[in-house]
């Protein structure tokens, strides 16, 4: 573990990041992804797919330190909305800390209330969802009914993008969305198996 710590530091140019990710991982690793933020490659492969031009509102499950949030942020018009949802007060603390954009809404809270959440801050339908959560440890019922709840916060040409280590997910994709494409990124720790959903249901 040492070593892959050591490693991770040296890779990233922001160690309070990671130390904060480590902090989190530690506390509750069935709610964090990795204990690693996401490598430069990865977000620029997550995220080339999307005209986020055409992008009015945005959901983000599980932003942890910001890396994705960033990323969006620099991506998306000025008239969107960006509604980041984590578990983690300390992710969220930070968040509101890192940025003063007007475009970010960060809530402590699970992502299962999403729509709650989005009515709560008058948002209506988003047209992307985009998860670092990690299905793989998520009970299957609650997997399948946050995949569902999804579902019906996306605009009907919504898409769902999913960065993770297993492959679960891709079944629970497959049942909801008429078209699922997949990718892979190797230069991440670790590295992550990446889809882009279109065409939601409403299950």
């Amino acid at each position: 573990m040492a070593a892959s710590l050591d490693k991770t530091l040296i890779a990233n140019p922001e160690p309070g990041l990671s130390g904060l990710a480590i902090r989190e991982f530690f506390r509750n690793p069935l709610a964090v992804g990795s204990a690693f933020p996401a490598s430069r490659y990865l977000v620029a492969h997550m995220l080339a797919p999307v005209d986020w031009s055409r992008v009015r509102c945005i959901v983000e499950y599980g932003p942890g330190t910001g890396i994705f949030t960033r990323a969006l942020l620099a991506r998306l018009p000025a008239q969107a909305r960006l509604l980041a949802i984590d578990t983690s007060a300390a992710f969220i603390d930070h968040l509101r800390g890192q940025t003063d954009d007007q475009r970010l809404i960060a809530v402590t809270g699970s992502a299962d209330h999403v729509l709650g959440i989005m009515a709560d801050h008058g948002l209506e339908r988003a047209d992307c969802i985009l998860s670092g959560l990690p299905f793989s440890t998520l009970v299957p019922v609650r997997a399948a009914r946050l995949m569902d709840r999804s579902c019906h916060a996306l605009a009907p040409d919504g898409r769902f993008l999913a960065y993770q280590m297993r492959r679960v997910v891709g079944p629970l994709l497959a049942r909801r969305f008429a078209r699922v494409t997949t990718g892979f990124e190797w230069r991440n720790i670790p590295p992550c198996h990446l889809y882009w959903a279109s065409e939601p249901a409403r299950i």
